[in-house]
This record gives C-alpha cells, structure tokens and sequence, in this order.
C-alpha cells in the first residue's frame, strides 16, 4: 500500500484483533503466532494466512505488551566510560548491537566521559528501564570499579576487568599478541629488538611480557636501553625512535621495533623518515591495534597486531543474551580473546650487517 503502514478503519494503528479478523482465525490463534507458540497448536497453512493478514495491515507485536509477558523488554544496555570518543568505538558497538539484533533485543548506550558519578547514574536509569542487561565498555585496558546497580542485572564487562573480580569480562589476548609480534619479527631474522611506547597500564605490562616470553625462548634479550616507554601518541613514538636511532651507526641500533599501538607506530616511521633510515630495509616496525583509517594507509602501510574490539562487542553481548535467556549469572570468569597479526609493508628481513 505504497510502503505505509494499513490501519483498523479508525485511524489507529491496526491491532492482533484486526489480524484475527482478516485471517478469519481466532485472536489466541494470533497469539499463538507472534509469542513463538505456533508449531503443534496451528497448521502450516493457518500460520501462513495470519502472517499474510499481519504483512498487508502492517501489523507488528507490541513489544512492550510483550515484554511484560515475558518479564522481559529485549533491550540492553551499553554503558561505557570514554569509548565515544574512541577510534575503536564503532566496531565494539557494532559488534554488541548486530549480535542484539540477531536476538531480538536493542541496545541502550550511555557514555559517562569517565565519570563515576554518570556511570552510577546511567545504570540506575536503565534499571528504571528495566533493560535485561547491562554491558560495561571502556576506551582501554585497565581495572574498573564496577558502576552502582551492576550486580542487580546480568552484566558483563568488555575491555577491562573488575576491581572486585566479580563480574565475567571479555578482554584482548594481550600477551599473547605480544607472543606474534615478535615471533614475526624473529621469522625474520630479526634479533636486535627495540620495544617504543607505552607505560605501566595493563596492555603495555601485558604485550611486553608477551614480547619477552617469545625472545625468552630463543635466547635473546631485549636491552633495558631497548624498552623506550613514552606513552601512547604519535609524538612519544617519534621521540622513542630519536633516542634509540638518531646519530647511532648502523650496527649498533636495532634492526625492528615493536610499538605500544599504531600512534607510537605513526611516530616510529616519522623519525624513521627524518633520519634517512629506509623502512623496511633498514627497520622493520610493527604496530599494535590495526587503528581503522590509520594503519593501511601510512607509509608504508603498518604490519599490526589488531585488537579484536567488535569481536569483543560480539562476545559480550552473547554471553549477556544467554544469561538472560537461560536465567543464570555467568560465571565472572575472563574470556580472552586472540588478537590476529595484519601483514602490509613495514616488516621485512632483518638486513645484513
């Protein structure tokens, strides 16, 4: 009907009544279609005539009304601390509201900007909206205080870990995406090795040890002088790769070095270009994140260890709708997921010196 949606005759939006009515069935026998109870009450037929009834009058379950029934109201909420204005934000959301989707449930987000006060706040008016879980996000790894009102719901956290260890995560595999960094760079003939970046949050600790207990295994060490922690922008990178390349021979600096994230990475091949010192030939860099609209696009496009940020969305969700469908809290168990190496053009084979 010209894609508008049919009405009862009064001007109202039409009603399982109205459904019932054109299908020529009962209005239960509509019920039974729409609450999930169809199969063995209703032939095939009778199903296929009130969903032709409900297409043409453009008839859609009131979800509220449903809800109720159900103690239910399949809607989430997404509470997170300064993930908005995250490059990474797009995909964690993404992958938490497509998998709500897929289950019949939308997803309520709220960014307190970090502040505890906010958080406290955004949870007790989703509870307010009696959503049927809740999902707490951070921009980056580290431990949380869990928001007031969190453990009145099923809850999970994604990228970050509870003070109080009471709550199921979903978090990166950090050190082992630590591991493939540098197993990457050793397949490469690489053995003098710079780490740049970083400090002492949880993914630097994390990655590095990852990086360590790889070199470990082969004997080989990463000098004190080597592990540059200059935070996590592209300035501290640049200023990482100065101290470690800027005036010192060819045989006596690293080969590669591996970045806290693809910022640090960006500053790396700057001084890198700065200095005259051809990457990969000379340095290979690896990054960490694959940052969208970032990493591909430098020069050279960034080899990267990517942190799984809609997976983690993904994951969260999923184990936030079976805990509401099947009535029982999750165990606040972590759930670590595997941060996969991208390959482009800022590594290569350790040169020869």
């Amino acid at each position: 009907m010209g894609g508008t949606q049919e009405t009862n005759g009064t001007g109202g939006r039409a009603t399982s009544r109205d459904v019932a009515r054109l299908a020529g069935v009962s209005h239960t026998a509509v019920s039974f279609v729409f609450n999930g109870r169809a199969e063995g009450n209703l032939s095939p037929a009778t199903q296929e005539r009130i969903r032709r009834a409900a297409a043409q009058l453009g008839y859609r379950p009131d979800p509220v009304a449903r809800g109720l029934r159900r103690r239910r109201t399949a809607v989430i909420g997404l509470v997170t601390d300064e993930i908005a204005s995250s490059p990474f934000a797009g995909r964690l959301l993404r992958g938490a509201m497509e998998t709500a989707w897929e289950s019949e449930h939308l997803v309520l987000t709220v960014d307190s900007g970090g502040d505890p006060a906010k958080e406290d706040a955004a949870v007790a008016e989703l509870l307010d909206r009696r959503v049927d879980g809740i999902i707490y996000a951070a921009m980056s790894l580290r431990r949380v205080r869990v928001p007031e009102g969190l453990h009145r719901v099923h809850s999970v956290l994604a990228n970050c870990l509870p003070e109080d260890d009471s709550l199921p995560a979903v978090v990166p595999a950090e050190r082992a995406g630590g591991r493939t960094a540098a197993r990457l760079l050793l397949d490469q003939g690489h053995r003098r090795l710079a780490v740049v970046g970083g400090q002492d949050d949880i993914a630097s600790v994390e990655r590095l040890r990852g990086f360590r207990d790889t070199l470990r295994a082969e004997g080989i060490t990463v000098p004190k002088e080597w592990v540059v922690r200059t935070g996590g922008e592209i300035s501290g990178g640049h200023e990482g790769a100065l101290r470690l390349l800027d005036g010192v021979p060819p045989d006596r600096r690293p080969t590669a070095v591996f970045a806290y994230n693809d910022r640090v990475a960006a500053g790396v091949l700057h001084a890198a270009t700065r200095l005259g010192i051809d990457v990969p030939a000379d340095l290979s860099v690896v990054g960490y994140d694959d940052q969208e609209h970032m990493a591909a696009f430098l020069t050279p496009p960034l080899t990267t260890v990517a942190l799984p940020h809609r997976a983690m969305g993904e994951a969260a969700a999923r184990l936030l709708l079976d805990a509401i469908g099947t009535g029982r809290t999750p165990a606040a168990t972590v759930r670590r997921l595997a941060c996969p190496l991208i390959s482009r053009a800022s590594v290569g084979p350790a040169p020869i010196r």
